[in-house]
């Protein structure tokens, strides 16, 4: 189902967390993983990004979606998967976040990023009406400036290497 609009911010911002992912994986598939220079970078992006992303969702989407029986469940189970990426977020900005537990993040947040666009997008695009998503579109949009416009580049020892 083709995105609407009202959700693309959003959709945006898991593009980046999805590259982030993708970045991480590869490096641990190819054994190049300097902790402390992910360890920053995952910080940095909760810190720029990912902290508002998460509460413009959990005030002003996730009560939208709860109005629908249907979207009940859901609701909770992203709003766990919130408690425990924030928990390693934090980790990661604390310095304890460790080479064995990257794979888990990676795991942990690309399935939640998947979770939402896959159940929660495409589940309130059927159920809401147009005006509905505009409504909830302006206040993503308000909720979302605080990320600015800024790009977080990663380190040298966080870039995608090319596949040899």
């Amino acid at each position: 189902m083709l995105r609407d609009k009202n959700l693309i911010p959003l959709s945006h911002q898991h593009q980046h967390v999805l590259a982030l992912c993708v970045r991480l994986d590869r490096a641990l598939e190819a054994g190049e993983v300097e902790v402390e220079a992910w360890r920053a970078e995952i910080a940095q992006l909760f810190e720029h990004e990912v902290g508002v992303h998460f509460a413009a969702e959990e005030n002003e989407l996730f009560p939208v979606a709860e109005k629908f029986s249907e979207m009940q469940p859901l609701i909770q189970e992203l709003l766990g998967e919130h408690a425990v990426l924030r928990a390693l977020f934090a980790r990661a900005a604390a310095r304890d976040l460790q080479q064995k537990d990257l794979g888990l993040f990676v795991e942990t947040l690309a399935h939640h990023v998947r979770k939402e666009e896959r159940q929660l997008f495409e589940g309130l695009q059927t159920l809401m009406t147009p005006a509905e998503l505009t409504k909830v579109g302006a206040a993503l949009q308000e909720a979302l400036k605080a990320t600015g416009k800024a790009c977080a580049m990663p380190n040298p020892a966080t870039r995608l290497r090319p596949k040899s």
